[in-house]
């Protein structure tokens, strides 16, 4: 009987280091899975500024560029500063977005971009987005966050517009800061 659960305990003791194994490894491997599926569906596309110097600008074309913001958790406004703009693709463009929180509690908060068409995701390259770091903003605070990036000139033909959304959500488990006061 004693013989029997210890090799049952044994057993069960292989498992458990096995599933250890597995889960450091799944770990490890997130990273780089992560940064793969974010390079096949282009979602938080990040350029280097000497990749950016080797475009070319297309000054036969212009693009629309629409921008749009929406707010999740109520406690902040995010709005673009200007609501469209007309660009050649391949030129450098920077916009500014204003993050205001008229509550009497600070909050952490992520944006995250979304596209329209969802396939023009692939042609923005982004240099700097407030989207690549969480947002403190403090209680009654209103701060200009930038956007620079360029579009690619091998965006296709038929693309005459593209809308560029951020939706700032409240981060979980972290949402209200003290203030300290």
């Amino acid at each position: 009987m004693i013989e029997d659960q210890r090799n049952a305990n044994q057993r069960m003791m292989r498992k458990l280091v096995v599933m250890a194994f597995m889960m450091f490894g799944f770990g490890y491997l997130l990273v780089p899975l992560y940064e793969k599926i974010c390079d096949v569906t282009g979602l938080n596309q990040v350029v280097k500024a000497d990749e950016v110097s080797n475009t070319q600008i297309d000054d036969t074309r212009l693009i629309n560029v629409e921008f749009d913001s929406n707010s999740r958790g109520g406690r902040w406004e995010l709005r673009a500063l200007e609501s469209k703009k007309t660009v050649h693709p391949g030129e450098l463009i920077e916009v500014m977005y204003e993050l205001h929180n008229p509550s009497d509690i600070s909050v952490l908060g992520q944006a995250i971009p979304s596209y329209g068409p969802a396939f023009a995701s692939r042609y923005i390259k982004k240099l700097d987005c407030f989207c690549f770091t969480q947002q403190e903003i403090r209680a009654g605070e209103t701060r200009q966050l930038p956007v620079v990036f360029v579009i690619d000139p091998e965006v296709p033909s038929e693309v005459h517009t593209i809308t560029l959304s951020f939706t700032m959500f409240e981060v979980e488990g972290r949402g209200a800061i003290n203030d300290g006061s």
